[in-house]
């Protein structure tokens, strides 16, 4: 697809996971971007983010005594909260505003032998701003995902502004995390929705 075409059917990148056992457990927000001021949002981005990694902690098995235990909530804890406030911040920073479609962000728990945490944000986008994403994907997909964080790195250091995607890229890096994506053009409006989905063991 070129950056001036437009998306016409729903597109899967990655590792996209949106079918779960139907006794899983999920916690969904909503948020409308434009209601607040930018700075009150980033705030209001940090608590979510820290109310959904406490709430992880009562699906991870805990021994009061186990020091292992605690040290394994703490981590795991800070990786969600890492996780989900990377994604809901990217969410609200590049949602397009003037439509009636909301930013939603939550995390799916998945429990068996090993508890795996799936995060998710989802917002709308211009197709050219979908298009320009998709050729960042592509270079996540197909490089060394050091390389590339090194290579990011080194353009924001050029550009002296920041640089996109080193929140995806220290994901896969330090936390071994599964990235998919998905692209839902929405006919009313023009717009793509675009769904970020985050899988970590736990």
């Amino acid at each position: 697809m070129t950056s001036g075409s437009l998306q016409t059917v729903t597109e899967i990148w990655g590792e996209f996971i949106d079918q779960f056992p139907p006794e899983h457990d999920c916690l969904e927000l909503t948020f409308t971007p434009s209601s607040r001021p930018i700075k009150q949002r980033w705030r209001n981005n940090r608590l979510s983010a820290h109310f959904v990694a406490d709430y992880l902690s009562s699906f991870l098995p805990m021994d009061a005594e186990d020091a292992s235990s605690k040290k394994r909530i703490k981590q795991s804890k800070g990786v969600v909260s890492y996780v989900a406030n990377e994604l809901l911040e990217n969410a609200i920073k590049f949602n397009k505003d003037d439509t009636n479609y909301k930013v939603k962000f939550g995390i799916h728990f998945i429990c068996g032998t090993e508890v795996t945490a799936v995060i998710f944000a989802s917002n709308t986008v211009t197709s050219e701003g979908a298009n320009k994403f998709k050729e960042f994907i592509k270079k996540i997909l197909a490089s060394d995902p050091n390389e590339l964080y090194l290579q990011q790195l080194e353009k924001n250091a050029e550009s002296e502004s920041e640089s996109s995607g080193l929140g995806l890229l220290t994901m896969i890096n330090d936390y071994s995390a599964k990235i998919g994506w998905k692209f839902d053009p929405r006919a009313e409006s023009d717009t793509i929705a675009v769904t970020t989905v985050v899988q970590i063991r736990v």
